[in-house]
C-alpha cells in the first residue's frame, strides 16, 4: 500500500469524498475502509459536535463515526498539511476548512493527529483540535 504518508494522503482524500457525498448510504465507505486496520480505533476529544462515545472501534465504529461527522459537515477541504513520521507513527498537522451542515458557516481548523499504522493501514488515531470552541460555534453549539 506504500509508505505511511502515501496511505494517509489516500485516506484523507477518500474521507473528504465520503463527507462531500453525504456520508452513510451516500458515500463509498469501502474507499475509506481499505486504509483502515480491522482493529482501528479513533479517540475523539470530549466536547466536540461529533465526539459521540469518545472512542470509535473497528470498521463498523469508523463508519458510525463518519456518519456522525457527515451529519456535522457538508464539506471538508484540506488547505495545508505537514507531517513527520518515524516508521509506523505519523504526526500530521492539517489546516482544514469545514462547512457546517446545521448553520452553513465555514470554519478553518488546525488539527494535529497522532496516527499509528500497522501493515500499511491505520490502526489508531488521536486528533487534537487547536480551537474546539470555533468548531462548536460554527456548528451552532
Amino acid at each position: 500500500m506504500g509508505d505511511a504518508w502515501s496511505v494517509l494522503e489516500r485516506f484523507y482524500a477518500a474521507e473528504a469524498d465520503y463527507i462531500a457525498a453525504g456520508g452513510l448510504g451516500k458515500g463509498d465507505y469501502a474507499q475509506v475502509a481499505v486504509h483502515l486496520d480491522p482493529d482501528v480505533v479513533l479517540h475523539q476529544a470530549p466536547g466536540m459536535p461529533f465526539t459521540g462515545t469518545g472512542s470509535w472501534r473497528g470498521h463498523d465504529g469508523m463508519e458510525r463515526f463518519l456518519a456522525v461527522f457527515s451529519d456535522t459537515w457538508t464539506s471538508m477541504e484540506f488547505l495545508a498539511q505537514d507531517h513527520v513520521s518515524n516508521g509506523d507513527t505519523v504526526a500530521v498537522r492539517s489546516r482544514v476548512r469545514f462547512r457546517s451542515r446545521a448553520t452553513g458557516r465555514e470554519v478553518e481548523a488546525l488539527i494535529v493527529q497522532w496516527i499509528t499504522m500497522r501493515d500499511g493501514r491505520i490502526v489508531e488515531v488521536r486528533p487534537i483540535y487547536w480551537d474546539p470552541s470555533a468548531i462548536a460555534e460554527a456548528c451552532g453549539w
